[in-house]
């Protein structure tokens, strides 16, 4: 199958690229394409069931290709998406999780997986990692550690856009990479290169958080708040709550509005300094604060005997291992509340709770943090011992 193919887009591969069929019927994935285009591609990589290719021309456009609004697209390794209609980019993120979930947790989705769409595609980007080296000022290049000079990017914030732009026009000096980040009210903190930087605040759902230099935050202005109100409405209310991977309160605040007493584990010293911080500020008495990493806390004295009503989970991209989804089911709460970026992972913890724990997947839903990319937020809701 070696040399050029005229080849027919047939859908969305789960990490964005097109997938259509070669003349053998071998799959064929190319980036860069959206269904029903009309592609002449060339194979650069070949393999028993499927092969990839790379887009040489586009003969006769999806109807769901657009223009993009970026120029680096293509180049940059990020924003794989522009070219295709962001009503399209959420379908697709929805099926994805639905798909996902049906073949990895071998779960029945109890109804069909909707995808809140972020109020806008473009200026959305609250913090983004920015390279430096010999005087260039950018992103790095797709599939590359290279720089693609850039002085604008249209998925971040104005205020994001205006300090790439100034960091364009006056370089660090030297190789490195700086981490830029921007408040609600416009604040930017730059982090790197000897730069300590400075906390900003964002809004939770009607909620302040601070949030100091390093200390993971939600990205998508925009949405976020929508993402915090539909996980403490998925909570309910109640005497106890659990939350694991608590960072720096973005959810807690909001439990703690919901339930009698709140028990948050965290394991980053600077995130549980923002949130003691933060619940001081905010007014709030009722949460104790546990530092330490969340799978070993399970086993822990601390949380010996504790009977949430409630469990709230936003772990890493790697999920829990085998072990924590033992110890957390044990805890026997009647609902789980588990929020995640990676949907293999995430069913694979749902699939293991459902059987260590007899818990049943009441409710999912996808989240667009991310336009303009193939990534995707969910939220599963799970209730203990129902069919």
């Amino acid at each position: 199958m070696s040399g050029g193919l005229r080849l027919t887009v047939e859908r969305l591969a789960s990490g964005g690229e097109g997938v259509a069929r070669a003349p053998d019927g071998r799959v064929v994935f190319v980036p860069a394409t959206v269904p029903g285009d009309v592609v002449d591609v060339r194979v650069v990589e070949e393999h028993k069931r499927f092969a990839r290719a790379a887009l040489e021309r586009v003969v006769e456009p999806g109807p769901e290709r657009v223009a993009p609004a970026c120029a680096l697209v293509g180049t940059c390794g990020g924003c794989t998406w522009q070219h295709l209609e962001y009503t399209a980019q959420c379908r697709a993120k929805a099926e994805r999780v639905r798909e996902t979930f049906a073949r990895v947790a071998g779960l029945e989705v109890p109804e069909p997986v909707g995808c809140t769409p972020s109020p806008v595609p473009l200026g959305y980007r609250s913090r983004a990692r920015v390279g430096f080296r010999d005087g260039v000022v950018g992103f790095r290049r797709a599939g590359s550690h290279r720089l693609c000079a850039a002085d604008r990017c249209p998925v971040l914030v104005p205020a994001l856009e205006e300090a790439l732009r100034g960091l364009a026009t006056a370089p660090p000096s030297g190789d490195g990479e700086l981490t830029l980040a921007a408040g609600d009210d416009g604040t930017v903190c730059i982090t790197g290169d000897g730069r300590p930087g400075n906390a900003i605040t964002i809004d939770a759902a009607g909620h302040t958080v601070e949030v100091s230099p390093g200390v993971f935050f939600q990205a998508n202005a925009p949405l976020r708040s929508g993402l915090a109100t539909a996980v403490h409405e998925a909570a309910g209310t109640g005497a106890r709550a659990l939350e694991l991977f608590a960072g720096s309160g973005f959810f807690t605040l909001g439990l703690a509005a919901r339930f009698e007493r709140v028990l948050v584990v965290e394991a980053q010293g600077r995130a549980t300094r923002d949130l003691a911080c933060n619940l001081a500020q905010n007014g709030l008495r009722n949460v104790e604060v546990v530092t330490g990493v969340a799978e070993r806390q399970l086993a822990g004295p601390r949380l010996a005997g504790y009977a949430p009503d409630v469990v709230v989970l936003d772990p890493p991209r790697k999920g829990l291992g085998r072990v924590s989804v033992e110890r957390l089911a044990s805890f026997a709460a009647p609902r789980i509340v588990y929020v995640s970026c990676d949907p293999a992972t995430h069913a694979r913890d749902v699939s293991r709770l459902a059987v260590a724990g007899g818990y049943a997947l009441r409710h999912l839903q996808a989240f667009d943090l991310f336009p303009q990319t193939p990534h995707v937020e969910a939220i599963a809701v799970l209730e203990r011992g129902r069919a």
